[in-house]
């Protein structure tokens, strides 16, 4: 695998494609619970002060009304999404403050008070608005709502357009320039389920969660500070089956080997019906409980540490768009919130992932076999809860391997990769760092989080509240100008404006038009 990654990094630095490697796009997707002052899980409305959830092109909400989401842009350079995500986070500090909230900085949620403390996002009364509020009922019906209170970061990672056809004269490629994009994209997806288990070790930051989230639930976590739950070895509870796991889906196993073997599979899990969803009913007393009984209402419900991803057009199902016109970027899905940083993520790891990607894709990717997607499966659920076991042995196709070992031989890689990438000494001080947690597992977020835990004697509720009032200390203190707070301003309520006039114009019955979406 070395020898191929020299060659054809080699390739690639004599050639064109080198230039267009000058820049990397990259997105940001980043969710943050509000909580009160107390912090308490909000129950007020999505700030009108933030514009409207439904239409708003970098402020919305998730599953929850309380539940923010920024959107960054694309841009060329990780640290220019940061400047666009900071500004949202001053801009909306300033809001929040008024009205005695703040964003929660945990994946983990607050306490929550049972189901009930959860209010489902509502984004108002046009058909649009009322689909995704009624694929949000049906995630409650199906999973239970305090699972969706989760937070995460997403991040898109996608080379510039000149860089693919470049790429494919360089490798003599002859198949369309669609169909060696998404060939090129599933290679990297592949390579990332194969190694994606680095990350959940270098940046995982939920070793620890408040028992109100797992009550009445038989879990394998010790007692911590203040009666919240802890593992002492972990990583990523929020990965974990705590979390982001569902057992339903687990039949699909989807892993990435081609786009017409993925969009088939996801068709078939939005259209075939499932026994145990009939049964709760799809619209019960003239109201809602879910868009369909199918496996997956929607493509959206499949729970994936990475996607392939196209932009698709107004009411275009996602699959659709990946058939018509194929990926056009990826999102990595599995990175835990950073309490620690005030926007959960920083330069540094946003540089590291973007080198990892680039590797990903420049690495040989065999198609993963069976047997290879259960390894991969056993390797995460090991790696979100013994991560931090200095004995922790994974396995591979060669046998049982120590998580250290195969990390530093993954870094020599990278460092060969960051040759050819943007601010590489940038990179090559990232991979570094990474390098030294590797090493030492007590610098992980994981480590850092229990420590600050048992040092101050703080439950995970105590010390997430605390970095809650500190982060937004500091992003009100962040220089946002009059030019770029009015043009926030002016989103806001021209995103107010425009939900208005959907729900002005969609006067079709509900019943019709979700009939419609479906039979796309």
């Amino acid at each position: 695998m070395l020898i191929y990654l020299q060659q054809r990094l080699q390739q690639v630095k004599d050639s064109p494609v080198a230039k267009t490697l000058e820049s990397l796009q990259c997105g940001i997707e980043k969710e943050g619970l509000r909580v009160d002052l107390s912090g308490r899980v909000s129950h007020q409305d999505h700030p009108k002060s933030l514009g409207s959830s439904l239409t708003h092109g970098s402020i919305t909400t998730d599953y929850s009304e309380a539940l923010l989401e920024y959107i960054t842009p694309v841009f060329q350079s990780p640290s220019a999404a940061l400047d666009f995500m900071q500004e949202l986070h001053s801009f909306s500090a300033s809001k929040l403050a008024h009205v005695g909230e703040y964003i929660w900085p945990a994946s983990m949620p607050c306490y929550l008070d049972g189901e009930a403390d959860i209010r489902i996002a509502n984004f108002g009364s046009s058909n649009t608005g009322k689909l995704k509020h009624t694929y949000r009922v049906g995630l409650a019906w199906r999973y239970g709502k305090i699972m969706q209170s989760i937070a995460g970061l997403h991040f898109n990672f996608s080379p510039q357009d000149n860089f693919w056809p470049a790429y494919q004269k360089l490798l003599s490629d002859e198949q369309s320039l669609c169909d060696f994009k998404s060939e090129q994209y599933f290679g990297l997806i592949r390579n990332f389920r194969r190694h994606s288990w680095v990350l959940l070790y270098l940046f995982g930051a939920s070793p620890a969660l408040d028992a109100s989230f797992v009550k009445g639930r038989d879990v394998d976590l010790e007692q911590g500070p203040g009666g919240c739950l802890v593992g002492p070895y972990a990583t990523s509870l929020r990965m974990s089956d705590l979390g982001y796991n569902n057992k339903v889906q687990s039949v699909l196993s989807l892993c990435f080997n081609d786009l017409d073997k993925y969009c088939k599979s996801l068709e078939h899990a939005i259209s075939t019906p499932l026994t145990q969803y009939e049964k709760l009913g799809v619209k019960v007393d003239g109201e809602y409980r879910q868009l369909n009984a199918n496996l997956l209402q929607i493509e959206n419900e499949y729970y994936s540490d990475i996607r392939p991803k196209r932009v698709a057009r107004p009411g275009q199902k996602p699959v659709h768009a990946l058939k018509e016109s194929g990926v056009e970027y990826v999102e990595v899905r599995n990175i835990d919130l950073n309490p620690f940083l005030p926007l959960g993520i920083d330069a540094q790891q946003s540089q590291f992932i973007n080198a990892f990607l680039t590797w990903c894709l420049f690495s040989q990717s065999p198609v993963i076999s069976d047997q290879e997607c259960e390894v991969i499966g056993i390797n995460q659920a090991i790696v979100v809860r013994q991560g931090r076991n200095p004995d922790l042995m994974l396995q591979t196709c060669g046998g049982e391997k120590n998580l250290q070992a195969l990390g530093l031989d993954m870094m020599k890689n990278l460092r060969l990769v960051a040759d050819v990438m943007p601010e590489k000494e940038q990179v090559l001080a990232a991979i570094e760092v990474m390098e030294a947690r590797l090493k030492d597992s007590s610098l992980t977020p994981s480590a850092q989080v229990l420590a600050a835990m048992e040092q101050g004697g703080l439950s995970h509720q105590e010390l997430s509240l605390a970095l809650a009032q500190k982060h937004q200390a500091y992003h009100l203190q962040q220089s946002l100008g009059l030019g770029r707070r009015h043009e926030l301003n002016e989103q806001a309520s021209e995103s107010i404006a425009n939900q208005g006039r959907i729900e002005t114009e969609q006067t079709e019955p509900f019943d019709d038009f979700l009939a419609a979406y479906l039979a796309q």
